[in-house]
């Protein structure tokens, strides 16, 4: 079974607080994944740290079967693409030139975009229906354009773990579904962990949960196994009804008031 992507007791704090407590968790190749969890529960620093955007102890995260402490930045985005939570991008690039950007860690100092890259950035702008938004500026774009141009530079990475943080945050309705629709097509061949606030959304789209508080799992698997009434009261101290969806039987949360 392939696990692309791999935690051993990983523990992390900033300072004195500590985020993450004695965390092991194995990620299946061609799945969708959600981390879940109430605010400060670990769920983005978890991320950051599957990306090295955080500094790790030796041998607590694999990357495709790599330590991911012995790997550079360059060949970690040669193995995983990130959608973060916040863009703040200032300069004045097109959408075109920040999706191209996906294309760098495959190039050499100095080394010119090949037709290769111009085909990928294509392909990836009209997966996430950005191709028309090509030649405006970043800067002009709404928050929901610029998160999707973002995904599209992850997608240009062609890489086969994309790790995405609250990547519907800024999206109305039809484009979270559409923007998550992306993912779940694409999953047969990668591995997708997202951190997600909506439980609705994580329900319908994952094949796995984790339910995270406080830096430790509470509950993992299937989501009618982590989305309950007793997780739910457990985690987030409220109470909630569970509906079934009528297409697929997912739980779905109704809160109580």
């Amino acid at each position: 079974m392939d696990f692309p992507v791999q935690v051993n007791n990983l523990s992390f704090s900033y300072g004195k607080d500590s985020v993450i407590k004695d965390l092991s968790l194995s990620f299946q190749k061609g799945k969708f994944y959600s981390i879940i969890g109430p605010n400060g529960s670990g769920k983005t620093t978890l991320l950051k740290n599957l990306s090295k955007l955080l500094d790790v102890s030796k041998e607590t995260i694999f990357i495709n079967d790599q330590d991911a402490v012995k790997l550079s930045n360059k060949e970690i985005s040669k193995n995983l693409a990130l959608v973060p939570q916040n863009i703040n991008i200032e300069y004045e690039f097109t959408a075109y030139d920040i999706v191209i950007m996906g294309r760098t860690p495959f190039k050499k100092r100095f080394e010119d975009y090949n037709e290769k890259d111009k085909k990928m950035v294509e392909k990836s702008m009209k997966l996430t229906s950005t191709w028309e938004l090509k030649n405006k500026l970043i800067t002009t774009l709404s928050g929901g354009e610029q998160q999707r141009v973002i995904a599209a530079r992850a997608l240009c990475q062609d890489t086969d773990i994309i790790l995405l943080d609250e990547p519907t945050s800024h999206l109305d309705i039809q484009h979270q579904l559409g923007f998550l629709n992306i993912f779940k097509k694409l999953k047969k061949d990668i591995t997708v962990i997202a951190v997600m606030h909506d439980l609705n959304l994580a329900s319908l789209y994952s094949d796995e949960i984790i339910l995270l508080e406080k830096g430790k799992i509470i509950d993992k698997g299937e989501p009618a196994r982590v989305i309950t009434r007793e997780n739910i009261k457990k985690v987030y101290n409220i109470e909630v009804d569970i509906i079934r969806n009528t297409s697929n039987g997912a739980p779905y949360v109704m809160p109580v008031v």
